[in-house]
């Protein structure tokens, strides 16, 4: 049986194992939630650990011992910073990099309207105000709205800039702006970890960057982050904060100076016990040998997916800045306001997807935690952030996961193919708008069709 969809080819091969729905249409049967395993080496190394009771990063006589201490230079040596500090998670990263750069209770600091409540809840454990910066179409800050708020906020000392997603704004103008008026800038890279900005690693237009390890990122411990600096001090700082009390700072790979650990551990700075696990390091240091291998894998993939779903009526990809190697382990697109009119009409979107074993992500949902209008916790934008709702309205994000074959990324796109042409018959649009797009599987031949083929 050979079955077309919307702009997009379908092929014999692909039709073998996926399940039907009654009334057509193919279902995803794969976990989409489905985290990258841990590799052999990394569970033998966490076994090892477990099994000689040394779990406490410090319970070991030198740093050449620690799991942690090896895992951070490796991290450090992949990301080109001078120093990495291992932690129980990135949002600790985000509350380190305020507390070291010296942030304090009542500052405001500005941040991404849209990114994940992480975010602003690091800001808020640091005492701080979040001050919002709308985004643009493209999921990142909108460099305008920056200066507008760098300028209304003139006591503001400090940028948190969120990559979601993996997406960069344009870093070097955003870098001179804060610059200029003497703010901080500071990087959550939590999902930009292989992510490169004109040839080198991201989070060094910053003074700190904050990465995470969490199950759906590049690196895949459950928990656990990373703290990276080029700066002695802050280095020092975070490491007092983390929880080298004494002298067990010498107990890591890279150390500052001895001038910043003296300023650092004078007992000026409480010991928040951030610490992260023997066990976790463990796991994670294997992984970061192949995060190149894996994004160009990832990215072939990418592509593919990224171009049929651009090529449906009403549906755009955004394309990253020419400066950025992206790492493509989901993909985000945008539908028309004339495809969905309403809510309802994107609930219904993300209805039918469901229906058919796809879980796809609103950003703008009322219960999606990048929705900033779920951020109680914090002051509201005053401004309500009308660019970034409109946006994120209409804003849908799918996993890629890496077990995934190129059978069940095609089923993907017909999935969200149909239902984007259902919600265009909905709306009394043309389902068909936009040229033929090219082949998801590489060196599968067959012809591509304009419209449905049931």
């Amino acid at each position: 049986m050979r079955r077309a969809f919307a702009l997009v080819v379908v092929f014999d091969q692909f039709c073998g194992g996926a399940r039907a729905l009654r009334g057509g249409g193919r279902v995803l049967s794969k976990d989409i939630k489905m985290p990258d395993p841990v590799p052999a080496a990394g569970v033998e190394a966490a076994v090892a650990c477990m099994e000689s009771g040394r779990l406490f990063r410090y319970n070991v006589a030198s740093a050449e011992e620690s799991e942690v201490s090896r895992c951070e230079d490796a991290f450090a040596g992949y990301t080109g910073h001078r120093f990495a500090l291992g932690l129980n998670s990135c949002g600790s990263a985000i509350f380190l990099m305020l507390k070291c750069a010296g942030a304090v209770h009542g500052d405001e600091v500005l941040t991404n309207g849209f990114t994940f409540t992480a975010v602003p809840s690091a800001i808020v454990h640091a005492g701080c105000e979040p001050v919002y910066v709308e985004c643009t179409p493209g999921y990142v800050v909108d460099v305008v709205d920056l200066e507008r708020k760098l300028d209304a906020h003139p006591d503001a000392r400090f940028f948190v800039i969120s990559h979601m997603r993996g997406k960069m704004a344009s870093m070097d103008e955003i870098e001179a702006a804060c610059a200029r008026r003497g703010v901080a800038l500071l990087e959550d890279a939590a999902h930009a970890l292989g992510v490169l900005w004109k040839g080198e690693h991201s989070g060094h237009h910053g003074a700190a960057a904050a990465y995470s390890s969490q199950s759906y990122k590049m690196l895949n411990s459950g928990e656990g982050g990373f703290f990276c600096t080029d700066d002695d001090d802050l280095a020092a700082r975070a490491m007092a904060y983390a929880g080298a009390y004494e002298t067990l700072a010498r107990k890591h790979a890279r150390v500052p100076s001895g001038a910043a650990l003296a300023r650092a551990m004078d007992g000026s700075i409480p010991n928040f016990s951030l610490r992260m696990h023997e066990a976790t390091a463990a796991m994670l240091t294997p992984q970061l040998l192949d995060v190149d291998d894996r994004r160009a894998a990832y990215n072939e993939r990418y592509g593919a997916v990224a171009a049929a779903l651009d090529a449906l009526p009403g549906v755009t990809v955004p394309r990253q800045r020419p400066e950025v190697t992206i790492v493509g382990d989901s993909v985000q697109f945008n539908v028309d306001a004339a495809t969905l009119p309403a809510a309802a009409a994107a609930d219904a979107l993300v209805a039918r997807c469901e229906r058919r074993g796809l879980p796809v992500e609103r950003f703008g949902a009322p219960t999606n935690a990048r929705n900033f209008a779920t951020w109680k916790y914090a002051r509201p934008p005053a401004c309500g952030l009308p660019a970034t709702a409109a946006v994120i309205g209409r804003a849908f994000d799918v996993r890629l996961p890496s077990a995934f074959d190129d059978e069940d990324l095609d089923i993907i796109v017909e999935i969200i193919a149909d239902a984007v042409a259902a919600a265009r018959a909905d709306a009394g649009l043309d389902a068909d708008s936009k040229a033929a797009n090219g082949a998801i599987a590489a060196g599968a031949a067959a012809p591509a069709r304009t419209a449905f083929a049931r």
